[in-house]
């Protein structure tokens, strides 16, 4: 069973892996349009800054943890059975799911090189796998304008699930505009395509388990990484620390 959670005022759904694709499924079944977003520090502490993002999430159908610090902040809420739901975990067990259910996906986002390997090995690894459209877009602003050609070939092809990897916010913002002319579920999944393609090598199990694939991240690409973490932390970590002061005082206030 799904619950709600927030995490420093962004609603965030608490429950596992398995929980999550088994409720997105039956959205794509009964046709709905609508969007999950998969949320981390850098998510949170940018919607923090940006109104219109925070509205996104927060009309979004489920927004998972990928982050594991917002997995501690749920449990230290009262949520002790938080798990974190990343985009990779979610995409693999989506694609387990739709490829025995006779569901198609599609994929948008990444490289052309990302997009050719993640269709081939995704088809490899689930040979029942219907991918109905994959696609490789070219630049995109941040909050785009929508395509109709790209609304045609998406509806055309059938897919019921369209896993989107522009990474945040372009993702959420592009989830935000195509929603009302798809019917497909979308899935904004981060760097989930090239974790899946091999484009990119994600962190061992062990930095995974105990929160520190950042570290991780930040080895491999430091130029990408250093200035959206020093840009997104700091505020995210004095957000938490205010609202446990605030927890606090209101606790010791109603004694």
């Amino acid at each position: 069973m799904l619950q709600t959670g927030r995490v420093i005022g962004m609603p965030v759904t608490v429950g596992s892996t398995v929980h999550v694709a088994e409720r997105i499924i039956r959205e794509a079944h009964a046709g709905h349009d609508g969007y999950v977003c998969v949320a981390n520090v850098h998510m949170v502490s940018t919607a923090m800054r940006d109104e219109k993002l925070r509205q996104i999430i927060g009309k979004a159908l489920l927004v998972t943890a990928d982050g594991l610090p917002l997995v501690w902040i749920l449990k230290r809420n009262g949520f002790k059975e938080a798990e974190r739901v990343t985009g990779t975990d979610l995409t693999l067990k989506l694609c387990e799911r739709t490829s025995v259910e006779g569901m198609a996906v599609g994929f948008y986002g990444g490289s052309p090189e990302t997009i050719r390997r993640l269709q081939k090995l995704m088809t490899e690894r689930f040979s029942a796998l219907k991918v109905a459209f994959c696609e490789s877009p070219p630049l995109l602003p941040v909050q785009p304008e929508v395509d109709q050609d790209i609304v045609k070939r998406i509806n055309e092809s059938g897919a019921h699930i369209v896993f989107v990897g522009l990474g945040c916010p372009k993702q959420e913002f592009w989830m935000m505009a195509y929603k009302p002319y798809l019917s497909a579920t979308l899935i904004g999944v981060g760097a989930a395509f090239d974790f899946l393609a091999g484009t990119a090598k994600r962190a061992p199990v062990w930095m995974q388990r105990y929160g520190f694939e950042w570290l991780h991240r930040l080895a491999v690409n430091p130029r990408k990484t250093l200035k959206r973490y020093v840009m997104t932390n700091p505020p995210f970590i004095w957000m938490v620390i205010k609202e446990c002061v605030k927890r606090r005082k209101l606790k010791n206030s109603s004694f």
